[in-house]
């Protein structure tokens, strides 16, 4: 299959924050909460401390670490990948629209004409549920073809496509041993930039800092590998995805209006049913 290479990031919603500094290259991030570095002052001063075993076990247990990426995990990546994506079709059918004026005043003239042709409350009623459903309906199938084509691409092989070729990398992110967050760069040579690619966290996992950690990891990568600046581009609709960029330092360059996937067919259908917003970001590290 010949695809395109997409330039699509999900999102994700972060709560927690989390003031941890950068690492060094070689060396895992680690997440600890601060009840683990200070003490309980509710217990009275003669009592004896923790055994230090237990202050480990805990440390273990609660700790999230930012690590390179193994073959072994490939399956797993995929799947967090996979369901971020997926979340991508109901946030674009139906919180895309608020983004949307233009299409909200041609859906309100529908149903105009729709009163004035049927005279009927009923049938007018119902249009807006048509429409919904037709923006459903379009946001899966262009959502569904965009996956396939990661799918098949860079995401079919991640040691091949991120971990071999120099200025790339690919992490995990790891608690309670499992794999809950993905993110990937992927540097540029011509202009000395690197992209912050394919950012996902398990959902159930969500709102403990681990997208902010991800994201500082590659930013660390960038410094450490002499990049000048560090960019993305994301379709995300939900404002914490957002927010979490601008939290990093990155600056909203740019947005592309009516953005085109791998696999659109720019049918009038999918024009009315189907919107995307295409938001560049950049972070720069120094001067050229």
């Amino acid at each position: 299959m010949h695809c395109l290479s997409p330039k699509m990031v999900c999102e994700t919603k972060i709560v927690a924050e989390d003031h941890e500094s950068m690492p060094g290259s070689k060396k895992d991030t680690i997440i600890v909460s601060s009840s683990q570095m200070w003490p309980s002052l509710s217990g009275s001063p003669s009592s004896s401390p923790a055994p230090l075993s237990a202050v480990k076990e805990d440390l273990k247990k609660d700790s999230v670490y930012i690590r390179e990426f193994h073959p072994s995990e490939q399956e797993v990546v995929r799947r967090i990948f996979y369901e971020g994506i997926m979340e991508r079709i109901p946030n674009t059918a139906f919180r895309g629209l608020k983004q949307q004026p233009l299409t909200q005043l041609l859906y309100g003239l529908l149903a105009v004409m729709c009163f004035v042709v049927t005279k009927s409350f009923l049938l007018t009623c119902c249009l807006p549920i048509l429409l919904m459903g037709m923006r459903y309906y379009f946001s899966r199938k262009v959502i569904l073809h965009y996956l396939d084509c990661a799918l098949h691409t860079d995401m079919s092989d991640i040691e091949q496509y991120y971990m071999k070729p120099p200025g790339s990398c690919f992490w995990v992110a790891v608690l309670d041993g499992n794999v809950v967050g993905i993110v990937a760069a992927r540097g540029n040579e011509e202009d000395n930039t690197v992209e912050l690619r394919r950012m996902s966290v398990d959902s159930n996992y969500r709102g403990k800092g681990i997208a902010k950690a991800l994201g500082r990891k590659v930013l660390e990568f960038a410094v450490l590998n002499n990049y000048s600046s560090v960019v993305l581009g994301t379709t995300a609709v939900k404002m914490a995805a957002h927010k979490l960029y601008e939290s990093l330092g990155f600056k909203h360059v740019g947005v592309v209006e009516h953005y085109a996937l791998p696999g659109m067919t720019h049918s009038l259908l999918e024009r009315m049913f189907f919107q995307l917003r295409y938001h560049r970001y950049r972070l720069q590290l120094r001067e050229e």
